[in-house]
């Protein structure tokens, strides 16, 4: 699961949608967004360990193709970049919540 689908499936969740491949792990659903966070966060080291091996092998000679571990390459910083957004959105959120008065 990609973490595009990860949060979709937790957006899903959270409009009170049932996720084909997704639980609830805690009542009333109050977990979701940790959890989509978490497995987002596990996807985006494993795309990150997936890169580091395939250019290691690159380099070492084990049989890595350039064009595999050049993918490897964009599919892990692509996947940084969206994390790295998301995580801006959701300060830029919550400073604007934070200069509300109420």
């Amino acid at each position: 699961m990609t973490p595009i689908d990860a949060i979709a499936n937790g957006i899903r969740m959270g409009a009170g949608q049932t996720a084909p491949a997704a639980k609830a792990s805690t009542a009333g659903g109050a977990g979701l967004f940790g959890d989509t966070f978490h497995a987002a966060a596990q996807q985006i080291g494993k795309l990150d360990n997936d890169a580091r091996s395939a250019v290691t092998g690159l380099l070492s000679g084990q049989g890595v193709e350039v064009h595999d571990a050049m993918i490897a390459t964009q599919k892990s910083e692509l996947a940084f970049e969206l994390a790295l957004q998301v995580r801006n959105k959701a300060v830029a959120a919550y400073q604007q919540m934070m200069q509300m008065q109420f």
